[in-house]
């Protein structure tokens, strides 16, 4: 009789497994087909986090779409000061006077890229219900100019200057 009931549990494990793998392959076919059928929107969240109308929505995305090619040249910018303070701190252990123009170079626009961002945001914040946009300004001014914000008081040694979220 122990070899009917292992047969038993056997064949039951074995239902149970082709059950789970059926639900999973439909449940997994369901999830492309709704995915695929309405694809992701990279805004489409602040319609539903900031409560927009469609024409709210439609012209914060027209704002977006106006500002992206200037972030995308701001980051170009970005990245090749990067590279040449890369160059001209190279393998060295101190900081030479061009490494130090360069660093102030890189300096000078990210805080370019910064005051676009803000002036963006401004914008965007604009086309939205007075109350979100407000909100929505608030923390994009903390996106934009936080960023810094926690290793510069880990780094104070000042214990006044602990994070807060």
């Amino acid at each position: 009789m122990t070899m009917g009931r292992s047969l038993i549990i056997l064949l039951g494990a074995v239902a149970l497994g082709a059950a789970l793998f059926a639900g999973s392959y439909v449940t997994a076919r369901r999830a492309t087909v709704m995915c695929c059928a309405r694809p992701a929107d990279d805004l489409s969240w602040l319609q539903t986090e900031y409560h927009l109308s469609d024409a709210e929505f439609a012209r914060v995305r027209a704002l977006h779409e106006e500002y992206r090619p200037k972030c995308a040249a701001m980051c170009a910018k970005i990245a090749a000061e990067k590279s040449e303070v890369d160059a001209a701190l190279g393998g060295s252990t101190n900081v030479s006077g061009a490494a130090q123009a360069k660093l102030n170079e890189l300096a000078a626009l990210r805080a370019q890229c910064q005051a676009q961002m803000l002036e963006h945001f401004a914008a965007v914040s604009q086309a939205m219900p007075p109350a979100e946009g407000k909100r929505y300004l608030v923390e994009m001014k903390q996106l934009a100019v936080g960023g810094q914000e926690g290793m510069e008081k880990s780094m104070s040694g000042d214990p006044g200057h602990e994070q807060h979220h």
